[in-house]
């Protein structure tokens, strides 16, 4: 119950911040672009108290802790010494909804880079080292046979010293089913084992013709570096990291439907809320787990970067389309309930496929399947 309850309120405690550091992009620049804004909340309605007010805006906290909003004014017609004659959002200038919309997501963007900047500043920055960690030796497996422990340093297949994580399988097809003379560290020690690469099915149901049956991973140690380094890798592998999640993208719908597929493993499945709540409390239980809560805050934080810029109905990436057209139409507009009812339409389509991932998320979490995989 204890882990249950500390599970929860980490990932309460995530959500919160990815989504109140979002609503403050957009509402720092709407004041800036003169655009009324009425109240900044945190938390979801209904409302528990009024905390202050201050230039004509509330800021409220709610009674649901699950982010938080910026209520923007329903018409153009206020004018006054703070906001001037930009009034409300929706009678904006293309060009001033574009910068407030994006302002949001990019305030994720700037959070997951503050984050790696800091964890590297704490715990250096992770530089590949030595061989290959086994994670999972697997039953029934050459490697189980050959006596694979995990926890194992893999430094050497045959004549191979084993520095990167490819040469793995590929040392598995040259050998050609022939026996291998495999070199591992094993407390603090040097052995070597036979092994014999063969057939073997991964918990997944990938079937291997030739290989060994452990899972793995490049070593990696932890340099110390100078705040300056740390906050340029912070910066450099947040974009990286983008750049990958947008090539992943190709593999969504596949991943949607992994769900349908008894044999898709859930490490490949699209999670929901349910899902990184159990993420959060299954990072929080690792040796480590204060920076790997903050590593897993940096990842999703980076993740409601590029999809609330993708042009998907009802979040901010379509509301930017919009303003876009109206911009080359030269300030005409689409009508206002053709837009509300593509909004509405894309609201009512994430909801049902958020139901579908939670649901998936449940039967995974009755089932004990790790979400992070074992």
């Amino acid at each position: 119950m204890l882990t249950t309850l500390l599970s929860v309120s980490a990932f309460l405690l995530m959500l919160g911040l990815l989504v109140v550091v979002h609503e403050i992009g957009h509402f720092v620049c709407a004041i800036w672009m003169g655009i009324k804004v009425e109240e900044f909340g945190i938390g979801y309605p209904p409302r528990a108290l009024v905390m202050f007010e201050r230039g004509g805006v509330k800021y409220t906290l709610n009674w649901l802790p699950l982010g938080g909003f910026v209520r923007f004014a329903n018409s153009g017609e206020e004018k006054d010494s703070l906001y001037g004659a930009g009034g409300s959002l929706a009678a904006a200038t293309p060009w001033r909804k574009i910068l407030v919309m994006v302002a949001g997501p990019l305030m994720n963007l700037f959070l997951a880079m503050i984050i790696l900047s800091v964890i590297f500043m704490v715990q250096g920055v992770p530089t590949p080292a030595g061989g290959q960690d086994i994670s999972n030796v697997y039953a029934n497996t050459p490697a189980a046979a050959a006596g694979f422990q995990k926890g194992d340093e893999l430094i050497r297949l045959g004549d191979r010293q084993i520095t990167e994580s490819a040469l793995i399988p590929a040392t598995a097809q040259a050998s050609q089913g022939r026996t291998l003379d495999a070199v591992v560290v094993r407390g603090g020690k040097e052995i070597v084992l036979k092994v014999t690469p063969g057939p073997w099915t991964a918990p997944n149901g990938t079937r291997y013709d030739l290989g060994f049956g452990f899972s793995y991973s490049q070593r990696v140690v932890h340099m110390p570096v100078n705040p300056a380094v740390a906050a340029w890798r912070g910066v450099s592998d947040s974009i990286a990291l983008t750049g990958q999640m947008l090539k992943s993208l190709s593999s969504l719908p596949a991943s949607i439907m992994g769900i349908f597929s008894p044999s898709t493993s859930a490490t490949s499945q699209p999670i929901g809320p349910v899902g990184i709540a159990r993420a959060t409390g299954e990072v929080i239980q690792q040796p480590g787990g204060f920076l790997a809560f903050w590593n897993l805050t940096a990842i999703l934080s980076l993740n409601l970067f590029l999809l609330n810029l993708l042009p998907i109905p009802a979040l901010d990436g379509s509301h930017i389309i919009f303003s876009i057209v109206e911009w080359v139409r030269g300030g005409k507009k689409v009508p206002p309930e053709k837009e509300a009812l593509v909004h509405a339409l894309g609201f009512a389509a994430l909801m049902a496929l958020m139901l579908l991932i939670t649901v998936n998320d449940v039967i995974n979490a009755i089932q004990g399947t790790p979400v992070l995989g074992n």
